[in-house]
């Protein structure tokens, strides 16, 4: 049994994953995650654990060793599952298919069809009589 609560909250959540943390924070699942600590780690590689139903913080840990929990600075008072999340891309993506879907017929039917350019003739060479 865990000492902490702390501990507990850690055991309880999603399988660790290693990610490199960067010189503006945490890039993961299209979010930023930042968090004052994180300094002395740029360039290297972290465990990070998240709870799949509140991806809005993550728990890094180095070698085992807890280091902070990273908020996602754009959505810092939000709870945000990771469900949600995935579910609001791909409705973007459908959206932004759709859109072109939309688009080609139109910007098809706008180009003229193209005749293809007759050939010039060239000039024959000359050549002397002798030659022949």
């Amino acid at each position: 049994m865990p000492d902490s609560l702390q501990e507990l909250d850690g055991l309880l959540l999603s399988v660790p994953k290693n990610w490199v943390v960067q010189r503006d924070g945490i890039h993961f699942q299209g979010q930023r995650y930042l968090a004052p600590t994180l300094a002395p780690f740029v360039g290297h590689t972290i465990t990070i654990r998240y709870d799949p139903r509140d991806i809005s913080e993550i728990r890094i840990y180095d070698r085992e060793t807890f280091i902070c929990t990273a908020i996602d600075e754009a959505h810092p008072n939000l709870r945000l599952s990771l469900r949600d999340t995935e579910t609001a891309r791909r409705a973007s993506r459908k959206k932004l298919r759709h859109a072109i879907n939309d688009r080609i017929p139109t910007v098809a039917n706008r180009e003229e069809p193209r005749t293809p350019e007759p050939t010039k003739r060239r000039p024959k060479l000359r050549t002397y009589a002798e030659d022949e």
